[in-house]
């Protein structure tokens, strides 16, 4: 007898071809039956209905940090709201084991300064008892309920090595027991190793770990991944959110050679005014495949809106010349210095700089909306845009903006307008998700709560793709949320709705499906505030067999499983994934 049948659902089975009326049985946590509607004759304890609703295989998000909040959402909500069975955790180099116990706070300052996590949920709402790798994964094992594997981050490996003095080059031998620490978090089920070489800092200000590693160092490291089955590299450097230098591009190429794996990156914006970027980061991924090796580059499908303020870190840090400095002032300087028309010129000027790169769209500071305001002065603003008060006011925008702010005592929410919502970059887009080295991805999902929510991509690409721009067909929508990712990842029967394949599954309605708006929720632990969102047109979410989600809400059952390396996972090589709707 089958546990569950669904019958005459519009069956979109992830590979991209056309759909069809059919019904899909299910026992033990596997598809053990595919046919037309009204073909499965054998009995089923519970059947289902889904006329007129669709059946696709459980979205798979590549790129989260979910690695803590798994601790105290078993759900990684709002992702599964959104249709999202399996994801990806440890990425950019930052995972929350190997540890010591004196290391756990650096760890959590850390997390909660690169990943925007709020710190009192980090301390109260994990119990931080492992230490090794194999301890972490155990510690979710028969607790989550959605399926998510983890790479092994280079920060919490470099740091567990060399504690405090991890601000130089590290000795031979030191790096000959980061090796060792990542074998032993593979054979424990890593699926791979991460590092990051971007511009982030720790809770003290200074670059994080890994960005102390010699290019020698990251390459003995790769090369221990090569060693073991079913394993991955996953990489973010400064010229991820621009254009890559030549030694970044050398530095990818030898990474993805050197393990003999693919290696995938995060995340590729595209702008039509920017016609350079697409290429020269298209290029990398050429490089690599001429020797041997295969990067893979992730973008999404939608603009996900970001909101920030001149109180808290934000992209606006990250902006060269003084920006970074003078935003981490005390609040009383903070406010003098940037109402000094000297300090504000000046900022200005290396906003628009060269090496300004892809941030220098956040300084057309006239495209700001006005969110949340906290004084009697601002009262009334809220939803404008700072181009038409500082109009009224007859002021520079950048000037009304921080008159606005300091009202609040920098308070003060702002939502950037994007620039690159032009039918112009939506026909670049179109042509960059043909690409044979590009998939979906790039959520940060469970990551920067405060001031983003990437995690319903799913719902809103199918929800455009179903009735708004219609870029893609249906078929190839589910197929890049899918079949695509469980390539990469060499993921053992996912991705698709096929007999013996495990019973992740998303029956959602075509005229409904859709993310409602992000809005702010004092849930987390520490009463601590996230943006989140509601799914619409999702029905039910099925991992392993098991309902987890009915009509958008969480049903209680925790059937996800840890994916580990080898067991769950095979070998991709270099040469054997491409992606594209003919791949």
């Amino acid at each position: 007898m089958l546990d569950h049948l669904i019958t005459g659902a519009t069956v979109v089975d992830g590979t991209g071809t056309p759909s069809y009326r059919g019904d899909v049985g299910i026992r033990d946590g596997r598809i053990v039956a595919v046919g037309p509607a009204g073909s499965i004759a054998e009995e089923a304890a519970t059947t289902e209905d889904a006329s007129g609703l669709v059946l696709a295989p459980g979205f798979i998000d590549p790129h989260t940090h979910y690695d803590a909040q798994l601790h105290w959402d078993a759900y990684a909500t709002p992702s599964v709201n959104h249709g999202v069975t399996t994801i990806v955790g440890g990425n950019c180099g930052f995972t929350l084991a190997p540890i010591k116990a004196e290391d756990a706070d650096y760890t959590r300052r850390m997390m909660a300064k690169v990943e925007g996590m709020a710190l009192p949920a980090l301390e109260n709402g994990i119990d931080w008892s492992w230490e090794t790798f194999s301890q972490y994964l155990d510690k979710l094992d028969g607790t989550i309920g959605v399926n998510a594997a983890f790479m092994a981050g280079h920060c919490a490996i470099r740091r567990y090595v060399m504690g405090a003095d991890f601000g130089r080059a590290a000795t031979p031998e030191q790096v000959e027991a980061m090796v060792a620490e990542l074998r032993k978090a593979i054979e424990a089920g890593a699926i791979g190793f991460s590092t990051g070489r971007s511009n982030h800092t720790d809770g003290d200000g200074n670059p994080v770990p890994s960005r102390h590693a010699t290019p020698e160092e990251v390459l003995a490291l790769c090369r221990e991944v090569g060693e073991h089955e079913g394993t991955q590299l996953e990489v973010i450097v400064a010229g991820c959110l621009d254009k890559f230098s030549d030694d970044e591009i050398d530095l990818l190429v030898n990474m993805t050679t050197s393990a003999g794996r693919p290696m995938n990156w995060n995340v590729l914006t595209v702008d039509s005014a920017d016609p350079d970027r697409v290429p020269r980061q298209i290029y990398a991924s050429e490089k690599a495949k001429a020797a041997g090796g295969k990067i893979v580059i992730l973008t999404l499908p939608v603009l996900v809106p970001m909101n920030m303020s001149l109180l808290n870190y934000c992209a606006l840090n990250l902006l060269p010349g003084k920006w970074g400095e003078t935003l981490s002032l005390p609040v009383p300087e903070r406010i003098a210095k940037l109402s000094d028309p000297e300090v504000r010129a000046d900022l200005l000027k290396s906003a628009n700089s060269p090496e300004a790169g892809v941030f220098r769209r956040l300084v057309d500071f006239g495209r700001y909306v006005i969110g949340d305001t906290y004084s009697a002065a601002n009262e009334g603003l809220s939803g404008r845009i700072v181009a038409d008060i500082a109009k009224e006011r007859g002021q520079e925008d950048f000037e009304t903006l921080v008159q606005i702010c300091a009202a609040d005592d920098l308070r003060t929410v702002l939502w950037p307008m994007p620039t690159d919502n032009d039918q112009a970059s939506w026909d670049l887009r179109q042509e960059v998700w043909e690409n044979e080295h590009v998939i979906l991805g790039g959520s940060d999902a469970g990551a920067h709560l405060d001031r983003m929510c990437g995690a319903t991509y799913t719902t809103r690409f199918l929800g455009d793709s179903l009735r708004g721009r219609k870029l893609v067909s249906l078929e190839r929508a589910v197929q890049m949320l899918t079949t695509d990712p469980a390539k990469l990842f060499g993921l053992k029967d996912r991705g698709r709705i096929a007999e013996g394949y495990h019973a992740d599954l998303v029956l959602f309605d075509p005229e409904k499906v859709n993310s409602g708006p992000a809005r702010l929720l004092h849930d987390l632990p520490g009463d601590s505030p996230r943006l989140t969102a509601e799914s619409e047109g999702i029905v039910s979410v099925r991992v392993n067999g098991v309902e987890t989600v009915r009509d958008g809400q969480v049903t209680g059952a925790v059937n996800g499983k840890v994916l580990r390396s080898g067991k769950d996972t095979y070998t991709v090589t270099n040469d054997s994934v491409s992606f594209g709707p003919n791949a």
